[in-house]
């Protein structure tokens, strides 16, 4: 099952944030994230807020989840207040946002423009799994506003996609990428997964090479984690299947960054590739900090330096809104110190790379090692930079940097 929301601070039933926070809404880029947390399967190892038709239970249908997601969206702008605060970027994730509707998605899209407006370049993108739809959903998908796709291609390999418990035929990608495009998609996404059990580097390299001749603007590539509480976890611990190899991984990673470049797509993040100018900018927003506001069952948000997450069932999440109270679960104020610390986190692993201006005394005197190691690009003036074997220990020079 999904993974156990943190404790935090109690949140007022109404939602109202602290006014410091309100007074820094409109100094950032502001975005939306609609969690929409349905799956007709459970991928072995997936760990995220997502509930097949078996395990929503009787009385909950997602045929009123748009209704619900639209009541939340009405309420961020009450909260918010009616500052101009036009949406720069909004991400439809799960779950498989393409077993609702175009019309559903259509109506929560109208929502958020009806509410805040959308600034003239808005990004709107949204997940879709392969076998979730065809050239005819993407027309009225398109048409409804949305302009940019990610699809879960994940692997090319049978073998690959059947450990993952994945359902979709892999010779499908090309068919739907194809109909994404003839749709009217601006930008297009293939998200992939290495180093699943029993897959070899030839099957990455294959998994590479299908993914490319998609020619896709945009390619993420996660190392496969496996999450306690997954049914993937369970056949690890059982000896079923050997957890992935780090050496493996590293293999994968470089071979992925040496493909991905030759292809036109560089690293603008430690596991995204991108063509120039096709960067996700609403996961940039996440990387700088930016604001968002988190609709749906588990959804987090980040508002001035307040971060909230809802309750995880649809069920609650419901209940909540339909009494007109928020659905937010519990949040924390995040003090200087932390919000420093966590820019140290996320700005890292960025291509723009850390301004050192943001480091601590201590963080400074260890950037010479970090250097000296291979780990960082020699000029560190004014930013820090990941070399490519950085990108492999990135987490080590976090914690170099934070120590």
């Amino acid at each position: 099952m999904p993974s156990v929301l943190p404790e935090g601070d109690p949140v007022p039933q109404d939602g109202t944030l602290p006014t410091a926070a309100l007074s820094e809404v409109g100094d950032r880029p502001f975005g939306l994230y609609v969690h929409v947390p349905f799956c007709t399967v459970r991928c072995g190892y997936c760990d995220f807020n997502t509930y097949t038709a078996e395990e929503l239970g009787e009385g909950v249908t997602r045929r009123t989840y748009a209704e619900q997601a639209v009541a939340e969206v009405r309420l961020a702008r009450r909260v918010l207040g009616e500052r101009d605060l036009p949406v720069r970027t909004i991400f439809f994730g799960g779950g498989t946002p393409t077993l609702l509707t175009p019309d559903e998605l259509g109506a929560v899209l109208g929502a958020i423009r009806d509410e805040f407006g959308l600034a003239a370049d808005a990004e709107v993108t949204t997940e879709a799994n392969p076998d979730s739809v065809d050239l005819g959903y993407l027309e009225r998908l398109r048409a409804a506003g949305f302009n940019r796709i990610s699809f879960g291609m994940q692997s090319a390999v049978p073998d690959v996609l059947a450990t993952l418990d994945r359902t979709h035929d892999p010779a499908r990608v090309p068919d739907v990428v194809a109909a994404a495009r003839a749709a009217g998609f601006d930008q297009l996404s293939l998200d992939m997964i290495y180093g699943t059990p029993g897959e070899s580097l030839a099957d990455w390299r294959t998994s590479l090479e299908s993914a490319l001749a998609c020619e896709p603007d945009h390619l993420s590539a996660y190392s496969l984690i496996v999450e306690d509480g997954t049914a993937l976890a369970r056949r690890v611990r059982r000896g079923e299947l050997p957890m992935p190899d780090e050496d493996d991984l590293a293999d994968k990673y470089l071979l992925a960054e040496e493909s991905l470049t030759a292809a036109g797509l560089g690293w603008y993040e430690v596991s995204n590739w991108a063509r120039p100018g096709a960067e996700c900018r609403h996961n940039l927003a996440y990387w700088r900090g930016d604001d968002w506001w988190g609709v749906g069952p588990g959804a987090h948000s980040h508002v001035g330096g307040v971060r909230w997450w809802n309750v995880k069932h649809p069920a609650a999440y419901a209940a909540r809104l339909a009494e007109h109270v928020s659905p937010a679960h519990a949040r924390e104020v995040l003090d200087g110190d932390t919000r420093r610390v966590e820019r140290v986190l996320l700005e890292v692993r960025l291509r723009e790379g850390l301004p050192v201006a943001v480091l601590d005394d201590g963080g400074r005197a260890a950037v010479a090692d970090l250097v000296a190691d291979g780990l960082l690009e020699p000029d560190t003036a004014e930013r820090l930079v990941l070399t490519t074997r950085g990108r492999l220990l990135a987490d080590a020079v976090v914690r170099d940097l934070l120590a």
